[in-house]
């Protein structure tokens, strides 16, 4: 049977990093980096045997590849603080790990997320195919500051069973997420030479409620599929505002 790492990055999330490592424990090592968390968030993971590094924030990508650079086994499994493996993803991983004649450089997961408390199966959050685990030799993060993507050199297979992602928990959460954001996103933005107007952001933030909410059948998810829509929408709508200001002000006309 092959060995694991886990890879976590982490700033403030003792709310959440005990179930996220308890959902984990049964693997051969788990690398957290920390970015100066002010809270208990360190303290959690050292207690429950996490190799904790301390960095700054280079930003999602870059600070992935630091927490890869750590890890000492053939295959990884990169997991968030507000994620949790579930009985039947352990299952699966465990038996890529005992298949010693797999040929996959790496495996997508289905990804099942929360918005406010309730578990999105429209509004084009389900299924969410994500890439999680992969062997070490064969993968890399973008430097992305944020929505960062893995980069696999070989054949990508699919594993049975859910990660689920505990993705907003309240109002508050959603607009500290929205503005951290679009904030990084306008940035990433900036740095490839986009450019956008307010009118180009006032019709991409409209285009986002109607994607979500129509197109991708966000009011089957009720309520919260309405919240979330308007969400996308603001995010959205800022991170093109945001960009329009900042290359404003690199041209000095703000």
């Amino acid at each position: 049977m092959a060995n694991l790492s886990v890879i976590i990055i982490t700033k403030n999330e003792a709310a959440n990093i005990r179930a996220c490592l308890e959902s984990v424990a049964w693997a051969d090592e788990i690398i957290v980096v920390d970015s100066n968390s002010t809270d208990t968030t360190p303290e959690i993971c050292k207690e429950l045997g996490a190799q904790v590094y301390v960095h700054d924030w280079p930003g999602f990508g870059a600070q992935k590849n630091r927490a890869l650079g750590y890890a000492t086994h053939d295959w990884v499994f990169s997991i968030d603080a507000d994620e949790r493996v579930t009985p039947e993803l352990r299952a699966s991983i465990e038996a890529v790990l005992h298949n010693e004649t797999d040929t996959c450089a790496a495996y997508r997961i289905s990804r099942l997320s929360s918005y406010c408390g309730r578990f999105m199966r429209h509004s084009g959050w389900y299924p969410d195919h994500i890439v999680r685990l992969f062997r070490r030799d064969a993968a890399r993060f973008s430097d992305d500051l944020v929505h960062e993507q893995l980069r696999v050199e070989g054949q990508i297979g699919q594993l049975d069973g859910e990660l689920l992602h505990y993705a907003f928990t309240d109002t508050e959460e959603v607009l500290q997420k929205v503005n951290h954001y679009s904030s990084a996103g306008a940035a990433m933005m900036q740095r490839r030479g986009r450019q956008t107007t307010l009118t180009g952001a006032v019709l991409r933030g409209l285009w986002s409620f109607i994607r979500t909410y129509f197109l991708r059948a966000g009011f089957l998810d009720g309520r919260e599929g309405f919240m979330l829509a308007v969400s996308n929408a603001e995010g959205t709508y800022y991170r093109y505002l945001k960009l329009m200001l900042l290359n404003k002000k690199s041209s000095g006309s703000l």
